[in-house]
């Protein structure tokens, strides 16, 4: 079914024009993602979908009863609430639902037979709207969000108040969630994830009732969840059925198709053309020529395929060869600011050529830790040694080494003054900075501008030992590709913090995985270290239930051994006494639950719930079979623990 559709769309910031004749179709449970470069008009889009932005011209149909929901890829929350109370917030129209239902139960059950009958309608279509609406499941999705979303350490008293703007994101996108709007729209949702939270968000997304839009320059996550791909680009929008990967390939297929279509054309144009210029003028080939002629004023000329937009183009080149080791690390301990340490007795080497993935949940220390290594922190405590020649490049995903009141040349300028102008610009325009770009303020700079600049600035140290902390925080899908390329063809060492499993499978010959106190390394990329974590915590389940088995075998056999023949033997009647209970208690509560079950349906029944003394009995009798189930669990409990 059809839930929104755009129709030529179009939308200008004064005399720049954003988008033109957008087009999109979203149907119930599609998964789409818009792409596109920074600055093409993505982020624009979802707002003026989510009605948060005008638009000149075209139209947005959808039903009046259409429920969106809409994350800024800035949204955060700020409340006085605990984490728990924020997200139960969203249930509170539930909760005014259930107070209603029980104060009809105590009116039930005193009405006289004249009232009940309209209090059973009212209570019964209540109960209804109350299930449909999810009211017997949303405690556990509150508490699926808050493992899922990674506060399930913050504990009950955490207020929202008191967390990192990361961590208010990640609440507002778990906020989202729970909402279950028809069609939810997601600008960089995947922002402030970690690996473990972004793999959940991947299933959730996957399993998720309604309809998605989402904007993300994060491949792994959109090769998961979108079956949809909508490119905008110089202004207009072309779709592509897949996922990104696919859209990839289609894409690349459609320009090679459209680039021979057009050059075949243009060599029938100019075929037509020169015949005409040859013959138009002799008087026994002049109606040939005249026909061919109109044929070509006839003919619907095919615009040049553009091909893809101009792409940042850097490499990263060193200044000389560093020794074997580039970074020894031993018994390091590390803390922020005379906090308690994050990270205690951490050993690790990297040796040339080596690129280095350091993960780990958030507020492990990852950051930190890089800062420490460059010196910017003191560590607590072990050393830190870096070999012979090394000279190390560092790239802060804050962008504090940029200076926000210089102008964009200043900033590479001031840097290097030995160089000119004209190679400071062509440098910049590698990085897409041109014309009037290079004099703009750089607290004026986009996140993905300010990227590209800071990435400018390392190549030109020409570093041996590349130190480098999200590199690919707010790039975009081309400008990631890009400097993957870059650091793939670099001679020197690489170790990196990333979110982006694409861009560490495509990176990394080694992966480290960071805890409070070791460093664990994996020989291989991200995928190779997914699937040994996998066969570890196979073998780490194997192993506890083997243990579990060999400490009751041994259990038994000392107790075996202390027993006397009638002290045996009274044991074993007992247990087999105990046996026998345990099997009559299941039975009973099976046959207690039928019953309640049974009852509850009796209740729905209309010549049931008109008659007041029915009712009435049977709420008293499955008041007494639940007070009975209780005290079987109880027992049951006690019973199966006792073995």
């Amino acid at each position: 079914m059809m839930i929104l559709q755009v129709n030529q769309l179009s939308k200008s910031f004064g005399a720049d024009s954003i988008l033109t004749n957008i087009k999109l179709e979203v149907r119930s449970r599609d998964r789409i993602a818009i792409v596109g470069r920074n600055g093409a008009g993505k982020s624009t889009f979802l707002k003026i979908i989510a009605g948060r932005l005008s638009y000149e011209k075209g139209d947005i149909i959808k039903p009046k009863d259409l429920t969106i929901g809409y994350l800024d890829q800035h949204s955060g929350l700020d409340s006085e609430l605990t984490i728990k109370e924020e997200l139960l917030s969203v249930f509170d129209h539930l909760k005014t639902m259930e107070t209603e239902m029980r104060s009809i139960e105590e009116e039930m059950a005193h009405a006289d037979p004249d009232k009940l009958e309209s209090l059973m309608k009212t209570y019964d279509r209540l109960q209804q709207t109350f299930k449909d609406k999810g009211g017997y499941q949303y405690e556990a999705d509150v508490r699926s969000v808050i493992h899922g979303m990674g506060f399930a350490g913050h504990g009950d008293s955490a207020r929202v108040q008191d967390l990192s703007g990361g961590q208010k994101t990640r609440l507002a996108l778990g906020k989202m969630l729970l909402t279950k709007p028809d069609l939810l729209i997601l600008d960089e949702p995947t922002n402030h994830l970690d690996i473990d939270t972004l793999t959940w968000l991947e299933q959730y997304l996957q399993n998720y009732s309604g309809a998605i839009l989402i904007v993300s320059h994060d491949r792994y996550f959109l090769d998961k969840v979108v079956t949809q791909v909508y490119e905008i680009s110089r202004t207009q929008s072309k779709k592509y059925i897949g996922n990104y990967s696919s859209y990839l390939t289609l894409k690349a297929e459609h320009l090679e198709r459209e680039t021979k279509l057009y050059e075949k054309q243009q060599d029938e144009i100019a075929k037509l053309q020169d015949f005409v210029d040859r013959n138009l003028a002799r008087a026994s080939t002049t109606k040939r020529a005249q026909s061919r002629r109109k044929q070509l004023e006839r003919m619907e000329v095919m615009t040049k395929p553009l091909g893809d937009e101009k792409s940042a183009n850097f490499r990263f080149e060193i200044s000389r060869q560093s020794g074997n080791d580039v970074l020894r690390v031993e018994d390091l301990t590390v803390s922020y600011q005379d906090q308690p340490p994050l990270l205690r007795s951490l050993n690790f080497h990297i040796t040339r050529g080596e690129s280095v993935a350091l993960v780990g949940p958030n507020g492990i220390g990852k950051s930190t830790l890089l800062k420490t290594l460059i010196q910017k922190l003191k560590p607590a405590a072990g050393t830190i040694t870096t070999g012979s020649h090394v000279l190390i490049g560092y790239y802060d995903q804050e962008q504090a080494e940029l200076t926000s009141s210089k102008r964009v040349i200043d900033e590479l300028w001031d840097e290097y003054p030995e160089m000119n102008e004209k190679d400071i610009r062509t440098c910049l325009g590698n990085f897409l900075f041109s014309g009037d770009d290079v004099l703009k303020p750089v607290h004026a700079l986009s996140g993905g501008e300010k990227a590209r600049l800071a990435l400018a600035k390392l190549m030109l140290q020409k570093a041996n030992f590349l130190i480098l902390d999200e590199p690919t925080n707010h790039l975009d899908l081309d400008s990631k590709e890009v400097l993957e390329n870059a650091l793939i063809d670099y001679p020197g060492t690489i170790l990196f913090v990333s979110h982006d499993r694409y861009f560490i499978n495509r990176i990394a010959t080694k992966v480290f995985e960071l805890s409070p106190e070791k460093v664990e390394e994996y020989l291989g990329d991200y995928d190779y270290y997914t699937e040994k974590k996998a066969q570890q915590l196979e073998l780490e389940e194997l192993e506890k239930q083997k243990t579990q088995e060999r400490r009751k075998t041994a259990s038994e056999k000392e107790a075996g051994a202390k027993r006397s023949y009638e002290e045996e033997k009274e044991w074993k009647r007992k247990e087999r006494q105990r046996q026998r209970r345990i099997e009559e208690i299941e039975t009973r509560i099976t046959a207690i639950e039928d019953q309640i079950e049974k009852n509850e349906e009796l209740l729905c029944e209309p010549e049931v719930f008109q008659d007041h003394e029915k009712v009435q009995e049977i709420n008293s009798e499955n008041e007494h079979l639940n007070d009975e189930l209780e005290q079987l669990l109880s027992e049951w409990e006690a019973l199966s623990t006792n073995e």
